[in-house]
């Protein structure tokens, strides 16, 4: 699926009503630079009309189609993600983030992201995102760089784990609200009050969040 909704751990195309508004999520691709054991990726037992791997990435032009077929009354937020990295198609994120809020300029967005993009791209990428972007989620994981590298299995190495907090510095800058993500069953409880104080020491917001398995 290009764009989803989901319940209850569940993944189900977009319904032409529904009894509230939701979040309405837009996968772009398979994608990804790290390989954390406990993704969704190798977890997830999905039905093929409702999988979110894809076949091939969707151009722009076929997510605008999409898009366009939505009833934007039925939708609370658009979420840029993927069954990988999102950021791997930075420029594709960024155009489309310009195409919803030009035809939905009330309808906060927000980015699922591992954080690494700026690594990934070779050059700072957080100004990319003003005036298009209103949160950014990033998967914070770990305290230290060695813990993350062992959970994400990061292509960048040691490196990765710096770079992903130096860009959620770079966002303060250009995006409203930067949060950034540990996952409860897989960051141990001591851990999770070493990221607290990682988050509180940059002013940044922590949630935790739930572990789904399958």
């Amino acid at each position: 699926m290009i764009i989803y909704m989901t319940e209850g751990g569940k993944y189900f195309p977009v319904p032409k009503k529904l009894s509230a508004p939701r979040g309405l999520y837009i996968n772009l691709t398979n994608r990804c630079n790290n390989d954390c054991p406990f993704c969704l990726r190798d977890k997830k037992i999905m039905t093929d009309d409702a999988t979110l791997w894809l076949e091939r990435e969707p151009t722009v032009e076929e997510v605008k189609t999409e898009l366009d077929k939505v009833d934007f009354n039925f939708v609370s937020e658009i979420i840029f993600c993927g069954f990988g990295e999102p950021t791997i198609r930075l420029h594709e994120v960024v155009e489309l983030l310009r195409y919803v809020k030009k035809i939905q300029p009330t309808i906060p967005t927000r980015l699922n992201t591992n954080g690494l993009g700026e690594l990934e791209h070779g050059r700072e990428i957080a100004e990319d995102f003003k005036n298009i972007l209103d949160t950014v989620s990033i998967s914070l994981n770990a305290a230290t760089a060695e813990r993350y590298l062992q959970i994400t299995r990061s292509k960048f190495g040691l490196k990765a784990f710096d770079a992903m907090l130096t860009f959620a510095e770079h966002s303060k800058k250009f995006i409203p609200k930067v949060v950034m993500t540990v996952v409860d069953k897989v960051t141990p409880p001591e851990e999770i009050e070493q990221c607290k104080k990682i988050c509180a020491e940059r002013n940044l917001i922590l949630r935790v969040r739930p572990y789904e398995s399958s």
